[in-house]
């Protein structure tokens, strides 16, 4: 617990942390699945991989960047290589490791739902949401 701080701040915070994400996330997932058709994992997953400007991000290193378990991982990736937004390869040091890589049409969709993610993320963001 952090210093002179008691239970009942503590947890307060932590619901205020929570009632926050909730907002933010549920207001980007439905902009980004009406506007784009993709849901926040998957636009996530095109972020990062943007982001990452490499042509070969590893899924176990992709799942501890963006808090998903691996399951969680795979089933958006999995969605954004039946769309054709990511391919999966193996790699070639290690068979048991697989690379995620963002293909043209990938790009072209996230380029497209990134101005929206940011507008939603900003208008969200300082929203107050009332806690009890």
């Amino acid at each position: 617990m952090r210093q002179g701080q008691g239970t009942a701040e503590l947890v307060h915070e932590w619901r205020t942390l929570l009632a926050r994400h909730a907002t933010v996330s549920c207001a980007l997932e439905k902009a980004l699945e009406v506007e784009h058709g993709i849901g926040l994992s998957e636009f996530e997953t095109l972020d990062r991989l943007v982001d990452a400007n490499c042509s070969n991000y590893r899924m176990s290193d992709l799942a501890c960047d963006m808090h998903l378990s691996q399951s969680a991982l795979s089933r958006a990736v999995a969605r954004l290589e039946r769309d054709g937004l990511v391919r999966r390869d193996m790699c070639p040091d290690d068979r048991r490791a697989m690379f995620v890589c963002l293909t043209a049409e990938g790009k072209r969709v996230h380029r497209r739902a990134l101005p929206t993610h940011r507008s939603v993320l900003s208008e969200t963001w300082g929203v107050e949401q009332p806690v009890s």
